[in-house]
């Protein structure tokens, strides 16, 4: 748990642009309401997405402010929940993701990695863990984010994890 740092203007554009929040905006009475306005909208956006996704989290709670996201709920699992994690802060416009999401089972946290330009999946599993042919455990740790193993973008952070001995 903790506050992790990711590249804001990388990732998914789910947020629907500058044109809805421009509506927002001109709906709203003040800045402050426009920006509460479009931070809410936000959250249930993620909400949503993960919800469609699936992963493991009761209680889900994601609370949006500016580019950082709060994230608080009960994962079933320690990869759940850094699945959790990478997805909201692998949103366009999120910058930091404070995570207060507890742990129904721990287990060794997986190491995160931002992809650089140049990077393949291969490249990093030779970086961590020694064999480029490892590459489909990097590539599974961060389903279902990842549909294709060659379609990585640099700033996007990804799972490393553990390797079971």
């Amino acid at each position: 748990m903790g506050l992790f740092d990711f590249v804001k203007d990388a990732g998914a554009k789910m947020f629907g642009g500058e044109k809805k929040e421009a509506e927002t905006r001109a709906a709203a009475t003040d800045d402050a309401e426009a920006q509460r306005l479009v931070d809410r909208r936000r959250a249930m956006k993620l909400v949503a997405t993960v919800e469609q996704l699936g992963l493991g989290v009761n209680d889900l709670s994601i609370k949006v402010s500016g580019n950082t996201a709060t994230v608080s709920g009960t994962a079933d699992s320690q990869a759940d929940r850094e699945k959790l994690v990478l997805l909201i802060g692998n949103t366009e416009g999120i910058a930091q993701v404070d995570d207060r999401i507890k742990v129904e089972a721990p287990e060794p946290e997986a190491t995160f990695y931002t992809v650089k330009s140049g990077d393949s999946l291969s490249k990093i599993a030779k970086e961590h863990y020694g064999n480029a042919m490892k590459y489909p455990v990097i590539f599974e740790a961060n389903k279902p984010m990842l549909k294709d193993p060659d379609k990585i973008y640099p700033g996007q952070v990804l799972r490393i994890p553990p390797l079971d001995e």
